[in-house]
């Protein structure tokens, strides 16, 4: 049995002909009929008996009419429950990014929804590599994941919205023979250690193509994956490194010199379950998050 069909026995019971109801439900008879056949099935008792041209309940009908009505009550404040959860503006919304995103939009998130009446964040840092970016849409309402320009989108189980398309630039110190340079190729930087990330994650596919497009292998000295200690690495002589634009802070010790001859781009995305932004609160955040890139990329 369902929902329809016991509303059709309530309905019966109320009006005493199946034209009538079907009449009330702006449905045809045959439907009606075909519907309280199925609802007698699963029944062992008979639920209608003939009383002249009326069709009525028996006792068996009417015990399961006034159960119906219980069901219809409950249903409805389930729906209310639903409908008072999806549009309240202050509901719990959870957030994952990896460490450089969290660095630049955490703040940014927690000073623009600090009113008590606005969604209540729950914010994570999660350092996974790019294919374990959407299974963490199970957990979270957004998540902030990272992929290089060239490389496919997202699977179609997730919805993905680009925040930023961050240039990635060659970090070294302020006083590295290299540094005079305005822009800087792939021959320039061959011959240099460098500093990269673990393998899995978008940066060494850009250090790949850089060794690709010199025409030599890199020597990869150090792999470090959060841009805060590579970058102290760097400063102190470690090697070069690619570093983001906009979402790093500024070391005091470093400069960053665009890179020509290779695609040396990242795409900032937020990635969510389709059914997620049914949320008022999340698609609060989520406009936020889009007014925060515009900050971010404008401040770098």
């Amino acid at each position: 049995m369902d929902e329809r069909q016991l509303r059709i026995l309530r309905e019966l019971g109320e009006l005493g002909s199946v034209t009538a109801v079907a009449e009330a439900l702006l449905v045809t008879p045959s439907a009606i009929s075909q519907q309280l056949r199925l609802l007698q099935r699963a029944i062992p008792v008979p639920l209608t008996e003939r009383q002249g041209r009326r069709l009525a309940l028996t006792d068996a009908g009417q015990a399961l009419a006034g159960a119906a009505i219980e069901v219809e009550t409950a249903l409805e404040r389930a729906r209310h429950t639903v409908a008072e959860f999806v549009d309240r503006p202050d509901g719990e919304v959870s957030v994952a990014a990896f460490h450089s995103a969290a660095s630049a939009f955490f703040p940014l998130l927690l000073q623009a929804l600090a009113e008590p009446d606005g969604p209540q964040l729950s914010l994570a840092d999660a350092d996974v590599t790019q294919d374990d970016f959407p299974p963490l849409t199970r957990e979270y309402d957004l998540v902030l994941a990272h992929r290089l320009e060239h490389t496919p989108g997202w699977p179609r189980t997730v919805t993905a919205t680009t925040l930023l398309r961050e240039p990635l630039d060659v970090a070294m110190p302020a006083d590295h023979p290299l540094a005079v340079k305005r822009r800087l190729t792939p021959r320039d930087v061959a011959e240099q250690p460098w500093i990269t990330a673990h393998d899995g994650f978008p940066i060494v596919a850009t250090v790949d193509a850089i060794a690709t497009a010199a025409g030599r292998r890199l020597r990869l000295a150090h792999r470090i994956n959060e841009f805060a200690v590579a970058a102290e690495a760097v400063a102190a002589g470690g090697g070069l490194a690619l570093m983001p634009r906009w979402t790093m802070r500024p070391h005091p010790a470093l400069v960053l010199k665009p890179l020509s001859g290779v695609q040396a781009r990242r795409h900032i995305d937020a990635l969510h379950r389709p059914e997620r932004t049914a949320r008022k609160a999340v698609r609060t955040v989520l406009a936020e998050l889009h007014r925060a890139a515009g900050t971010i990329r404008d401040r770098g």
